[in-house]
């Protein structure tokens, strides 16, 4: 008998193993669905759907699998609407250090960049965010909002409606594309 207990011990902890990491990896592939489902549905949504399927994927992708990551995230962003741009840099550098494959701490730590008009790091940032996730309509906008900046209204333009292929309703993207059309088509007489 005391053989045995030794034994099922190892199954049971074999078992918890196995069981754990399985799991994990059914976690990941219900969260890839759930985007790309989020999305299609984003992609054919009226404007009352859109909204609420645009809070959801913000709160997926905002999610990074580390609660040390979701603070700093949050500190960062905290900071940057208190228009502390130091300190949202700080933060969101000290995430992209810890979590370099969080799409959403590139993105954030751009947009603290581009308030801080630091144009060429909120550019490298916007790229890394959309290497990893290409679905990110804001983080695209972003890059439209730097290419306006720039002076460069047919890249904008083409940001734009990038982004509004995935977002139909996206309504800063929408106002963009209005102001830039008359550039980018020419004006009518």
């Amino acid at each position: 008998m005391n053989i045995a207990y030794p034994i099922l011990k190892d199954i049971v902890a074999a078992t918890f193993v196995i069981v754990m990491f399985s799991g994990s990896g059914h976690s990941q592939e219900a969260d890839i669905n759930d985007e790309s489902q989020l999305l299609a549905a984003l992609a054919l949504a009226d404007e009352s759907q859109a909204r609420r399927l645009n809070r959801q994927l913000q709160s997926l992708w905002s999610k990074s699998g580390s609660a040390s990551a979701d603070l700093l995230l949050q500190r960062g962003r905290d900071a940057l609407e208190e228009d502390d741009l130091e300190a949202a840099i700080e933060h969101l550098t000290a995430l992209t250090d810890h979590a370099p494959d969080f799409a959403e701490a590139w993105h954030a730590r751009a947009s603290a960049y581009f308030a801080a008009d630091l144009l060429g790091p909120a550019v490298a940032d916007l790229e890394r965010a959309l290497a990893l996730n290409p679905n990110q309509y804001d983080a695209i906008f972003g890059l439209g909002l730097i290419f306006e900046a720039l002076d460069r209204p047919q890249q904008a333009y083409q940001a734009y409606e990038r982004a509004l292929a995935i977002h139909p309703h996206h309504e800063q993207v929408t106002t963009a594309m209005n102001r830039l059309q008359s550039h980018v088509e020419g004006q009518s007489l």
